[in-house]
């Protein structure tokens, strides 16, 4: 088991800046592959990162691409999400999740974080 907890989200203007983390433990942190998804009110969950194993492989959803960067430290057993230039419509509920296998932009992920609510102003 992976148990993952997200911290960071909050309220923020348009244009501004936030800083996800998202804490894993219970098993070897470097063996899984890392992922952010987020889910607006109403709307399906969708993809919107993921960073393999040590990092050497990033991709990232179209939408949120030169905005948003993904990043990891495996000393730590942390994964973030750098959010910049945040816009109404990147209001959701953000969640980090684990796999083992690296398949960009895949929604099944094995453990999932409770998520941080990220509300953007316009």
């Amino acid at each position: 088991q992976v148990q993952l907890v997200e911290s960071g989200g909050g309220l923020v203007q348009a244009g501004g800046s936030l800083r996800l983390s998202c804490a894993a433990s219970g098993r070897t942190f470097n063996n899984y592959v890392m992922g952010w998804f987020r889910q607006a009110s109403g709307k399906e969950r969708e993809f919107v990162a993921t960073i393999s194993w040590s990092g050497e492989f990033i991709y990232y959803a179209d939408s949120v691409k030169g905005r948003f960067t993904i990043s990891r430290d495996n000393a730590k057993n942390t994964v973030y999400l750098q959010m910049n230039s945040l816009k109404p419509e990147d209001t959701a509920v953000y969640y980090c999740a684990a796999r083992r296998f690296w398949t960009p932009g895949d929604l099944k992920y094995d453990y999932w974080g409770q998520g941080t609510q990220v509300t953007v102003s316009s």
